[in-house]
């Protein structure tokens, strides 16, 4: 399968060329971009423009952008009730989007709700809302809006598929599996998202925290069983680690191509 890296590992630092070279030098061929503003600012032209001409030079490629989850006062959160509040969010979302034309990427990684949000009526009319206009306004940049599972009442795995029923909106998802692992389990998961899972993010977790952890660390998630049913479908997406930023580890990058080489050596248990 593909690899990916999410730049989450990073995000207490800027992101520059400097970090670029280092993780395209590790043999990192596809990164997905952590919008933490102290990471990424897409009103700072400075940034952008460095950015830009380096990948425009590089062999590394930009496959996903994360939406951006924190702004000033709070979480930007598209199922936002308060129309005005949902302007301002929707606009930011749309502010990282339009890096597109300089940064070129596949999709925009998305989240349905803040933390904890419950299932409800307003949040799924709010959220159809945002969406719609989102979805438009990221074909024009060539960008596709991904769902995520989170942990929320509105986007587990069932709550997606149901959001979708109900708003008959045409959007994929990306499959986290830390995520699933602390709600439906990683299989059940995969097994409702399956047809439209087009990227996914990995890391693991004790089934209680969300702690992105990196796999064969501390966490419970069965990554054979986790390998066998992503490989079931083919080369059809990367495997996206998303990673908590561990300073105990020094040889960070060393130890993400260690986990790629571990997940790609699991082989199914019939086989073993």
């Amino acid at each position: 399968m593909q690899h990916a890296l999410s730049t989450y590992v990073f995000a207490s630092q800027r992101l520059t060329p400097v970090l670029l070279d280092e993780i395209h030098q590790a043999g990192v061929p596809l990164i997905e971009i952590h919008p933490a503003q102290q990471h990424i600012d897409f009103r700072n032209r400075a940034q952008m423009n460095e950015l830009s001409l380096w990948f425009r030079d590089s062999r590394m490629k930009v496959h996903s952008l994360h939406s951006p989850v924190l702004f000033e006062d709070g979480e930007l959160n598209i199922a936002e009730p308060v129309k005005a509040k949902r302007v301002v969010i929707v606009d930011e979302i749309k502010r990282a989007l339009e890096s597109a034309e300089r940064i070129p990427f596949r999709y925009l990684i998305q989240h349905l709700g803040a933390g904890g949000e419950p299932f409800g009526e307003r949040a799924v009319d709010a959220a159809f809302t945002s969406l719609e206009e989102l979805k438009l306004f990221a074909k024009h940049l060539g960008v596709e809006i991904l769902l995520e599972n989170i942990p929320n009442e509105l986007s587990t795995c069932e709550a997606l598929l149901t959001f979708l029923q109900r708003t008959h909106l045409d959007l994929n998802f990306c499959l986290d599996l830390g995520h699933a692992h602390l709600y439906e389990g990683v299989a059940n998961a995969y097994r409702l998202l399956k047809p439209q899972i087009r990227s996914t993010h990995v890391h693991d977790n004790n089934g209680e925290e969300d702690s992105h952890l990196f796999p064969f660390a501390d966490g419970t998630i069965d990554w054979t069983e986790a390998m066998e049913l992503l490989r079931s479908t083919g080369d059809q997406y990367p495997l996206v680690l998303e990673l908590r930023e561990t300073p105990e580890k020094p040889n960070l990058l060393d130890e993400v191509q260690r986990v790629f080489d571990q997940l790609e050596e699991l082989k199914p248990r019939h086989e073993s």
